[in-house]
């Protein structure tokens, strides 16, 4: 009598679709948390966290356009920061995948004419994927001064390809933007596709990311947040001053920049899971953890985290104006997205809070 009445209850509860009492509860702790930082205008943007890749909580802060007062939701799109780093690392899986290229190939294999024959002969796709390969970045004021005339990934060799390596490749780890910058070169070589063209049609379309791509300079993108900042070019904005708007708007690049939606982000998850992009055997290479990064591991393009003991992988991105960040829990079938249009400090205090309520920690 009672396994029936069990039963029964069950079914019903099945019917109504109401959520576990956990995913309840996580739901109001993670609203609390964020209303309370949005009350004191520390946090501006949205959070979906999803189970099984249907949302438990979703809820938007904030304008996406302070002065317009264009309110934030679901379809806003928001500058990805490096979260970009996770679509190039499947790009490049992809083609390892048919055979196209290997993780072990020299850069000089499929970048002959690269400038520097030292970098060329050394560092490997591995090296690059996983930031242990001695290139450094090209960000400097050369590059912020025309980065508004940068449209394809080749422009961006100027700013970093003749300089030395930093150390020998596979020696350490160190977060290299120009190192995915390469790697989206030779997503180019090795497809005989634009970059950005590939992203679009290998992964963005599979995927269900009708909202997702790059700025282009000039373009005027339909429901974009504007990014807001206490930053100046010369230090941060005076206290009791307002936020200060950052319009300029410049093209991402392999290494980050791009930009897209929660619900985008959610269908990119949804795609990866379910081994749409990639294989089984692919999908966990990228994700599982190679390099050691503090107390966590760098992927290939992905962050593996443990949390309490669960296991977890993804990405965040962070600028002046932009917070994002992406993780998915295998074990408990979750996954956490927060984009915000506010500086990344806020970001990284409550993703680090809504992660410990994710996995019970």
């Amino acid at each position: 009598m009672l396994p029936a009445l069990f039963i029964t209850l069950a079914l019903l509860l099945n019917t109504l679709a109401l959520p576990p009492a956990n995913e309840t509860a996580l739901a109001k702790a993670v609203e609390a948390a964020l209303d309370k930082a949005a009350a004191a205008d520390e946090f501006s943007g949205i959070v979906v966290i999803a189970k099984d890749g249907k949302p438990v909580f979703q809820k938007s802060y904030g304008f996406a356009n302070k002065e317009a007062k264009a309110p934030i939701d679901a379809r806003t799109k928001f500058n990805l920061g490096s979260m970009n780093k996770m679509f190039t690392a499947v790009a490049v899986a992809q083609l390892a995948e048919r055979g196209k290229l290997s993780f072990d190939d020299t850069v000089g294999k499929h970048l002959p004419d690269y400038p520097n024959k030292d970098a060329a002969a050394r560092v490997t796709i591995h090296h690059l994927l996983t930031h242990t390969s001695g290139l450094g970045n090209y960000f400097s004021p050369d590059y912020f001064a025309n980065r508004s005339k940068i449209s394809k990934v080749s422009e961006l060799l100027p700013y970093f390809a003749a300089k030395p390596l930093e150390f020998e490749p596979g020696t350490r780890f160190r977060y290299s933007n120009s190192g995915f910058a390469l790697l989206g070169l030779i997503v180019e070589k090795a497809s005989g596709q634009d970059y950005y063209d590939y992203v679009r049609e290998h992964i963005f379309k599979p995927a269900g990311m009708t909202d997702t791509d790059s700025y282009e300079y000039g373009q005027k993108v339909a429901n974009l947040a504007t990014a807001y900042t206490m930053m100046t070019p010369t230090g941060p904005v005076p206290v009791g001053e307002p936020r200060r708007a950052r319009n300029e708007i410049f093209k991402g690049t392999p290494a980050g920049g791009g930009y897209s939606t929660a619900e985008d982000m959610l269908r990119f998850a949804a795609a990866l899971t379910s081994n749409r992009l990639l294989g089984a055997k692919y999908t966990e290479i990228v994700t599982t953890g190679k390099i050691k990064m503090g107390p966590q591991k760098y992927a290939y393009g992905f962050g593996e985290h443990m949390t309490n003991g669960q296991r977890s992988f993804g990405h965040n991105g962070g600028a002046p104006g932009v917070g994002t960040y992406f993780q998915i829990y295998p074990a408990s079938g979750h996954t956490f997205v927060m984009l915000t249009n506010y500086d990344p400090e806020a970001m990284e205090k409550l993703s680090e809070q809504i992660e410990r309520l994710i996995v019970g920690g």
